[in-house]
């Protein structure tokens, strides 16, 4: 699969994940593929088990896309996943087999404030 149509397949995906559409946002996946959260240590076999976890969760999720990048079969996406107003700053890392998402490895990570022993290098994001 070129990469236009992966490119086109991912923002496919975090566009319904986004929207709630569960169905939608699982057709990326192969139906033998594996999602992995490495902090929690969990491992989530089956598309349609990655579907119906992520369907059990009662937390309202909202996704932003920072950027997407990739190439062959590799990609990362970068985001903000925000569960009831609390934002965390995402990573998702896709292997794809055929065309269809065969591993995700996700890792969270929250916000911290700034150390002050940097700020005189440093400048804030938005």
């Amino acid at each position: 699969m070129d990469s236009e149509r992966i490119r086109a397949a991912l923002a496919r995906h975090w566009a319904a994940a986004d929207a709630n559409d569960f169905e939608a946002e699982h057709e990326i996946y192969r139906e033998d593929a594996v999602l992995d959260y490495p902090q929690s240590g969990e491992r989530v076999r089956g598309r349609r088990n990655i579907q119906a976890s992520r369907h059990a969760q009662p937390n309202r999720k909202r996704f932003t896309v920072r950027r997407i990048v990739g190439a062959g079969d590799l990609w990362v996406t970068e985001f903000i996943l925000t569960y009831d107003g609390q934002p965390s700053h995402s990573v998702s890392i896709m292997e794809f087999e055929d065309g269809k998402v065969a591993r995700e490895t996700q890792y969270f990570g929250d916000a911290f404030e700034p150390g002050p022993s940097r700020a005189q290098w440093v400048e804030r994001m938005g």
